[in-house]
């Protein structure tokens, strides 16, 4: 994804209810291992990375954005590649170019490999499609052509976000404005779509960004962007569970992008523009969150960079911990992979204390999808009016 400008506020439409229960809660916590890349646009250096990628090896495969000229116009030997780097974080090389034609990108975002097929997938805005290769790299085909639609009035983001795979190697794929999510064949025939209207209602979004598929369910999550929120699809994309809000308290949003979901059904979501990771149970109940906004010599958050400049904040904060955006994400062996959108590079995560812990029934909220259902208040909700920012697209 690239830069977007207005932050959009989604309103949960009427049908929601909120029950007490007893459970098991999940303790979950964040700690910082490493920071893979440094920001530049030389080999092995970042900006915007978007997708994020483990593969068998353990070697991180990373989208890395779409250069510019200083007068606006594609730089095609500036990123528009997949950049891999090995698992003690040294650059190795890269998959693809800048271009039109096979194999190569204009603009990738989300990159993942088939559980099924070891192939890799990755989405290239401009081009739109989804390009696909090999275990080692080796271009295959692209499909979805022109079918991912268009920039839309107020948003400058477009095309393929998220991308996932089910327990068959069948392929979903963001529609960011379409409001939907496409699934296609391991080989890219489209045999379905889920979702397609605008909107605050259950099942309904207004930017799909992160999806993924739970391991363990089937169950489909997806970060409903401007929504601010998470929804949570059955395997046939029936809703089922929302959470989230605008703001920037714990279980709120400011444009959640990045999404996964491990074995235990916890939730992990990159809240954008509040430069952090937030982390939840299977039922929307907020665990705990991590990362900080990166700061400037007095102390004061560094803003994202303007859209006709170079794609870095202004100064840098390379202190663990602190971002600029947090972005595209993936999940691998208790390790949580984190862009730092605006600060060119991956931050790496322990993800640790997976424990049982039990919690009582007034303080877990378990929130259920139900037409025509009452809504119940556990805890007061603060309203929150339009808010202005830059977006991404």
């Amino acid at each position: 994804m690239g830069l977007v400008k207005n932050l959009s506020i989604g309103i949960l439409g009427t049908g929601f209810m909120v029950l007490a229960t007893a459970a098991q809660a999940n303790a979950v916590t964040l700690t910082y291992d490493r920071s893979i890349g440094s920001p530049g646009f030389g080999p092995g250096e970042l900006f915007v990375p978007q997708g994020i990628a483990v593969d068998s090896q353990g070697n991180t495969l990373i989208a890395n954005g779409r250069g510019v000229n200083p007068d606006g116009t594609p730089n095609y030997d500036l990123g528009n590649k997949i950049e891999i780097f090995n698992p003690s974080g040294q650059y190795i090389g890269a998959i693809g170019s800048g271009g039109t034609g096979p194999g190569q990108f204009d603009e990738p975002t989300t990159v993942d490999f088939s559980p099924v097929t070891g192939d890799l997938y990755s989405g290239d805005v401009y081009n739109n499609r989804i390009n696909q290769f090999d275990s080692q790299g080796n271009f295959i085909r692209s499909f979805a052509n022109g079918e991912f639609t268009p920039l839309v009035e107020g948003r400058l983001f477009f095309g393929p976000s998220g991308l996932t795979f089910d327990k068959d190697g069948n392929v979903y794929v963001g529609d960011f404005n379409g409001e939907r999510i496409l699934k296609y064949t391991s080989d890219g025939q489209q045999i379905g779509a889920i979702g397609g209207t605008r909107g605050t209602a259950p099942g309904q979004f207004q930017g799909v960004a992160g999806v993924r598929i739970s391991p363990v369910s089937g169950n489909i999550f997806v970060a409903d962007q401007y929504n601010n929120r998470v929804q949570v699809l059955d395997p046939n994309g029936n809703p089922l569970l929302a959470f989230g809000s605008a703001g920037s308290e714990p279980g709120q949003f400011l444009q959640p992008i990045g999404i996964e979901v491990d074995e235990e059904e916890n939730i992990y979501v990159a809240d954008s523009i509040n430069s952090r990771v937030q982390v939840f149970d299977k039922n929307g109940n907020f665990l705990t969150s991590f990362g900080q906004p990166a700061l400037d010599a007095s102390g004061n958050p560094v803003p994202p960079p303007a859209f006709t400049g170079p794609p870095f904040g202004n100064p840098l904060d390379l202190t663990p911990g602190r971002f600029n955006w947090t972005g595209g994400t993936t999940l691998k062996d208790d390790k949580l992979y984190v862009g730092d959108f605006f600060q060119g590079r991956v931050q790496v995560l322990n993800i640790e204390d997976r424990a049982k812990v039990p919690e009582s029934s007034s303080a877990l909220g378990l929130t259920l999808l139900g037409l025509g259902a009452t809504t119940v208040t556990l805890r007061k909700r603060r309203q929150q009016k339009s808010i202005v920012s830059l977006e991404k697209a």
